[in-house]
């Protein structure tokens, strides 16, 4: 990105990759140390648990305001996401894991613009090919093997009717690669890359701004205030990101279930 100097000879240095990779808490090594993006997995499972017992300990005909929002997530990951993509003969066992991931995910995202915490958890490659090759990927080959068979599967998925014989080989090779691969690979990379971005890009404006205000001097320090209202508009602008990224983790997650219960592509 380059580097911002001034007159008087400060010069920025943009944040990076660096900015990502925080001490650890506790602990030393790269097995043995403790984390902030580690606690926060920890503190977003506390608030999810403790929030879904809570609205749901004393349900109400008429809900008030934390049962009703309760039910609305509920809702939105049973009829919209897992209903809609898994079919509404099979979608019940897996509200769960959808409304799990939809819910783990979009707090892990919001810890970004909170204050505090500040730091998207999902930005942290680790944390989304955890869920994706550790969760989503058994959970979808588990229920296609096992409603298809293993042959049955692998034929459904590799060699469905009407290929051309000519082109079986290719058509396998790409969708082996792409079921079995490319698919957790590009859901885990899709909502890291959205949330590293974002919040490098709202880190740069507010490091920028601090920069001109402190550094600058007559036009360059008035110049300061634009980069905070940049900063600002990019927090709401990441804000509906880390929504819709969660939203579409948890729908490719559905989408693959269904995908694999399917009889045909």
């Amino acid at each position: 990105m380059g580097a911002l100097v001034l007159a008087e000879g400060a010069e920025f240095a943009p944040p990076g990759v660096k900015d990502f990779n925080l001490p650890p808490l506790f602990g030393s090594g790269y097995w043995l140390s403790f984390t902030k993006p580690m606690l926060l997995v920890v503190i977003s499972l506390i608030i999810l648990i403790t929030y879904f017992m809570v609205s749901s300990r004393r349900l109400k005909v008429v809900p008030g305001k934390g049962q009703f929002i309760a039910e609305s997530i509920y809702n939105f990951g049973r009829n919209n996401i897992a209903r809609e993509q898994i079919g509404s003969a099979d979608f019940k066992p897996f509200i769960p894991l959808v409304l799990g991931l939809f819910s783990f995910v979009l707090v892990n995202n919001l810890f970004g613009i909170i204050p505090f915490f500040q730091f998207p958890t999902m930005a942290r490659i680790g944390f989304p090919v955890a869920l994706a090759f550790l969760v989503v990927y058994p959970v979808y080959h588990y229920v296609g093997f096992k409603r298809h068979g293993f042959k049955g599967y692998l034929k459904k998925e590799l060699a469905p009717a009407g290929i051309p014989g000519f082109v079986l080989p290719l058509y396998s090779t790409i969708e082996f690669a792409q079921k079995f691969f490319i698919a957790p690979a590009t859901l885990a990379i899709r909502v890291f890359a959205a949330m590293f971005a974002g919040h490098l890009i709202i880190m740069v404006f507010t490091l920028g701004g601090s920069f001109l205000l402190t550094e600058g001097e007559g036009l360059v320090k008035i110049a300061s205030p634009v980069a905070f209202l940049f900063a600002i508009a990019m927090t709401f602008l990441e804000a509906f990101i880390q929504v819709l990224q969660a939203f579409i983790f948890a729908l490719l997650s559905a989408g693959y279930i269904g995908a694999a219960l399917a009889s045909e592509h």
